[in-house]
């Protein structure tokens, strides 16, 4: 299959007080066109911000290296290194050919803007010289598309008069609406969607709901998706690809079911013996806490929580370690 999108080397820096940090290290991806990969690590391992990074949404002063290249998709648009944009690059980019759902939608979506007006503004913003009644019929759409009951009725309320679920329906329809007209036998125009834990604030049964609803927006507009959780049984569910991130860097890439069947890397252990199943009475945590960016130890970032820490752990940063087909891990035990 053709990448849509390939990361090598991609590095962050945010600048502190006397120094820099690194919270996106190195990190080397590829996601196929059509294809799913999850982003999975506890908080403050770089997940959120490696996305704002893709939607070119980063602090403000902070340092870009590597490349992020966005491939050309079959309607002839340009191939782009999104590492490299500046502002004014990102018109035409981002919200058409990459879009993103955020976590908390209630801190998302404008509260005193009906939800209507907030999707049709992402409508005008691509599409200049709309039609009032097309806009609003491309919202209606978009709320029909994402499974919105009483479309009309949701697009003249505000955000806290919807519910969590529905709030996240509508993020999920503004994300995508500026590319709805644009689909092509159903390649989606080569869009890439980003969901940063969408489900997280969500009660179990919305949460089943909006993941079944990404994986059919994903099936019938041919999107690339992006999703990032800490929960690695969500990942199984979403995703055909898993990568594993720790202190800014991936520790395992490959495919889910071999990923989740038989981890390679200490960190994914962890995680998944920390993950609630049926089949178990306790959950065993991973001791201690992720290192501060400013404070990373010098070799592998894990090695002072790892139970299988060798001395040569501390000595260098291990490189990543064929651990089977199409699964990398960077540990020294491989």
């Amino acid at each position: 299959m053709t990448a849509l999108l390939e990361l090598r080397g991609l590095t962050v820096e945010l600048p502190m007080p006397g120094r820099w940090v690194r919270p996106v290290n190195e990190v080397s991806l590829r996601l196929e066109r059509g294809g799913s990969l999850g982003l999975v690590g506890e908080s403050g391992s770089g997940k959120t911000m490696l996305s704002l990074a893709l939607m070119g949404l980063l602090p403000q002063g902070a340092r870009v290296t590597g490349t992020a290249l966005l491939n050309a998709d079959d309607r002839g648009a340009r191939e782009v290194n999104l590492a490299a944009l500046r502002e004014d690059d990102w018109t035409g980019i981002r919200g058409r050919r990459i879009a993103m759902v955020f976590q908390e939608p209630m801190t998302a979506l404008n509260p005193v803007m009906r939800a209507g007006a907030q999707i049709g503004e992402a409508i005008r913003a691509h599409n200049r010289g709309l039609a009032r009644e097309e806009i609003h019929r491309r919202v209606i759409a978009a709320l029909v598309r994402t499974a919105v009951p009483e479309p009309e009725l949701r697009a003249r309320q505000y955000p806290h008069e919807l519910s969590g679920g529905l709030r996240q329906r509508v993020m999920i329809a503004m994300a995508l609406a500026a590319g709805d007209e644009s689909k092509s036998n159903g390649d989606g125009g080569g869009r890439l969607l980003i969901a940063d834990e969408p489900t997280t604030a969500l009660d179990v049964t919305v949460q089943k709901q909006i993941l079944a609803l990404l994986v059919q927006l994903r099936r019938e507009l041919g999107l690339s998706l992006i999703f990032i959780t800490h929960d690695l049984a969500v990942v199984a569910q979403v995703a055909e690809r898993v990568a594993v991130m720790y202190a800014g860097r991936v520790v395992e890439d490959g495919p889910t079911s071999e990923v989740l069947r038989a981890p390679r890397h200490p960190y994914t252990e962890g995680l998944l013996r920390a993950s609630p199943q049926l089949s178990r009475r306790e959950l065993v945590p991973i001791p201690g806490m992720v290192p501060a960016l400013d404070a990373l130890p010098p070799g592998c970032a894990f090695e002072p929580r790892c139970a299988l820490r060798r001395d040569e752990c501390v000595q260098a940063v291990p490189e990543a370690r064929a651990a089977g087909p199409g699964h990398e891990a960077r540990c020294i035990l491989i």
